[in-house]
């Protein structure tokens, strides 16, 4: 919106008196690119002499209150004995300068009013100088490129400043500036928001801001989301290829490791179906994507069983239970009956020991007796 704001004197800002006290004043003015300024002469003791208005180029716009430039940007909108005032519309920074109210008495003399133009800056423009790569930097320059005064840029993220290196160029009656940033990137930072404020005088306490999106690039990860529990013959199998990557992969490869895809095999986008599962499909199957930094790949292994197997497994195993259960008992009293016939046959191997030793002493002492003998010369020559 274009605004004018009065700056007091111009061209030593004070009152020139002349003869028979007559005076003019010029006042400055500001004004936004693309307003409206006002340029205004104010006279004193005026007694009717010739009142010439010029631009910075010493072109005659109006003389005593008559358009003499044919320009229709400019219009006298008010001539008085105290004010002489004109109009310029569309302001561009081409017009700035001194315009001079000129009052011829015996001899010219004139006051200068400056007009200056300020030019607020667009929303600045995010440059990309170095592809934000994972592990890398990312180089980010935030772009003005008109402004008068020169504009103020400051990069902000989550409400912290980021320093940048600032860059100014004169381009005349404007100026452009630039500030660059290289911020280090990972995976996680893809995304971030990033701001760019613009601030400048003219824009009365307001920003112009440019909101960035920081794109991080990094190789894709795959994960298989497969079913859970067991899977039988006439089943039907779903597997879903899960990716991450920036660039996302466009192409998902499915594949088979040693063999190709059974042919009931179905391939929609990342999800591979096969229906009625036989062993014949058993085997590990692999998911692959890649994009330009970097490829990865995910494996699952299908095991399929067969219902009549699992039910004959199921209904042996009490049996191999009472098999060897039976053996056992079977060995434990093989075992008893062999400890029972050791044990009798050594007892009855010993009462016949002590039975003979009892019949060899009967003999001797009977002998004895029969030769008359005492028993202990008996015994004695039956030592010898």
């Amino acid at each position: 919106m274009a605004q004018t704001i009065p700056f007091g004197s111009a061209g030593g800002g004070h009152l020139a008196k002349f003869s028979r006290c007559q005076a003019v004043q010029a006042e400055n003015v500001t004004v936004l690119e693309g307003g409206t300024a006002q340029i205004s002469c104010r006279l004193q003791n005026y007694d009717g002499s010739i009142v010439v208005i010029q631009n910075p180029r010493r072109q005659t716009l109006f003389f005593n209150g008559t358009r003499a430039l044919k320009d229709d940007r400019f219009q006298m909108v008010l001539f008085t004995q105290r004010l002489v005032r004109i109009t310029l519309t569309n302001v561009s920074v081409s017009d700035e300068g001194g315009y001079f109210c000129q009052l011829y008495t015996d001899a010219t003399h004139h006051q200068v009013a400056t007009l200056s133009v300020s030019v607020p800056p667009e929303t600045p423009t995010v440059e990309v100088k170095q592809e934000a790569v994972e592990g890398g930097e990312a180089e980010l320059t935030c772009v003005s490129p008109r402004s008068k005064p020169a504009t103020t840029l400051r990069w902000m993220h989550n409400g912290r400043e980021i320093p940048g290196v600032v860059s100014q160029q004169d381009n005349g009656k404007t100026f452009s500036v630039s500030s660059t940033i290289r911020i280090p990137v990972e995976r996680k930072d893809n995304g971030a928001a990033l701001n760019c404020e613009a601030i400048h005088p003219a824009l009365s306490g307001q920003k112009r801001v440019r909101h960035y999106r920081l794109d991080v690039y990094f190789a894709p990860t795959v994960r298989i989301v497969s079913p859970t529990g067991i899977l039988r013959e006439g089943d039907s199998l779903s597997l879903t290829c899960s990716i991450t990557g920036n660039p996302l992969p466009r192409d998902i490869l499915w594949s088979k490791i040693n063999d190709t895809l059974p042919e009931r095999a179905e391939i929609s986008g990342p999800t591979l179906q096969i229906s009625r599962l036989s062993q014949s499909h058993n085997g590990t199957y692999l998911c692959q994507a890649q994009n330009n930094f970097g490829r990865a790949a995910d494996h699952y292994t299908l095991l399929v069983y067969d219902p009549g197997a699992v039910v004959e497994t199921h209904s042996a195993v009490p049996y191999a239970v009472i098999g060897g259960v039976l053996a056992l008992l079977v060995f434990t009293v093989i075992c008893v009956l062999i400890v029972t016939i050791w044990c009798s046959v050594r007892q009855k191997g010993s009462y016949l020991t002590h039975e003979a030793s009892g019949l060899d002493e009967h003999g001797e002492v009977q002998e004895a007796f029969l030769n008359g003998n005492d028993a202990s010369q008996g015994k004695k020559e039956y030592l010898l």
